[in-house]
């Protein structure tokens, strides 16, 4: 699988990076971007790559040494709610500028086997890296009815969260709820037939609800960008890219206050969106938002 970095050319215009400048990739993935920024700040300038996923770091590592990049690309396996920690921790510094890609990666859609896609029958776990607690099938199993429909409604903005919370809720007490296919065969059931035939498939927003309460992905980036913020040197960026609009909210609402606050300069008034080419040859980058913010 040929991995494609969203908005990378608009992630390189607002990151700016110029040369022996270091950069942290919070969400580094497949290192799409991380590569990009590296071919700008040589001959000494480096990029910290931080990822919760052991594969995806081995994956990654292996290529970096066949590039001879180990001394200006490093990794740590890690979650960036802990970016304070790990960048004291490898004296990573000064900072000039920080990305983060919220989105979720093809790479857990299509090799994790946790879930992520409701296209494959597999344990429902949904958890970003392999030592995490909680699961989707622990929310489902044994949460309320009522708590589940508020991650349901809340982080999927599911209209029809009621009904699937009580459809789970009845289901489970026959058998145990495990797969994704399950799962998908109960949301079937409990939402109207013209549901079924959205453009948008059906069990999306449960899946997209799960995800984020087993991850806690919104409290990580409420958490994260305070911290990035004052990690960074003056004349450092922040730049983001958010795939729903609660992820967005977060964002600009954080750097509406920073800039209230004159401590910093948004460089992007409105999201920056992908173009129409980009959305052609990756559909999945279609809901992608990219603010940017400049540290004053």
């Amino acid at each position: 699988m040929v991995h494609v970095p969203v908005l990378k050319n608009e992630v390189i215009k607002y990151l700016s990076p110029k040369e022996n400048e270091n950069f942290i990739d919070c969400t580094v993935g497949q290192g799409g971007h991380s590569f990009a920024i590296l071919e700008k700040n040589g001959p000494q300038g480096k990029v910290l790559g931080i990822d919760k996923e052991e594969d995806l770091i081995k994956e990654l590592s292996q290529k970096i040494k066949s590039l001879n990049l180990e001394k200006r690309f490093l990794l740590y396996c890690g979650d960036y709610k802990d970016l304070k920690e790990i960048v004291k921790k490898l004296n990573f510094c000064p900072v000039n500028g920080i990305l983060f890609d919220f989105g979720i990666s093809s790479w857990h859609l299509e090799y994790s086997k946790r879930g992520f896609s409701f296209k494959k029958d597999e344990p429902l776990l949904m958890n970003y890296g392999k030592k995490s607690s909680l699961t989707a099938r622990d929310i489902i199993n044994f949460f309320s009815e009522k708590e589940i429909e508020r991650i349901l409604r809340e982080y999927g903005q599911e209209n029809f969260s009621k009904r699937i919370a009580k459809e789970i809720v009845l289901n489970r007490k026959r058998e145990k709820i495990l797969t994704t296919f399950q799962l998908i065969e109960i949301i079937k059931k409990s939402v109207p037939n013209w549901y079924l035939h959205q453009k948008r498939h059906f069990a999306t927003k449960t899946f997209q609800a799960l995800r984020i309460a087993v991850n806690d992905e919104l409290n990580k980036i409420a958490m994260v960008l305070p911290v990035a913020f004052e990690i960074l040197e003056p004349k450092g960026r922040i730049v983001t890219i958010s795939f729903h609009s609660l992820e967005d909210k977060i964002v600009k609402d954080f750097f509406k206050k920073i800039a209230k606050e004159k401590k910093a300069i948004i460089l992007t008034k409105k999201p920056i969106v992908p173009s129409f080419e980009e959305i052609k040859t990756n559909p999945k980058s279609r809901s992608a938002k990219l603010r940017a913010v400049i540290k004053l």
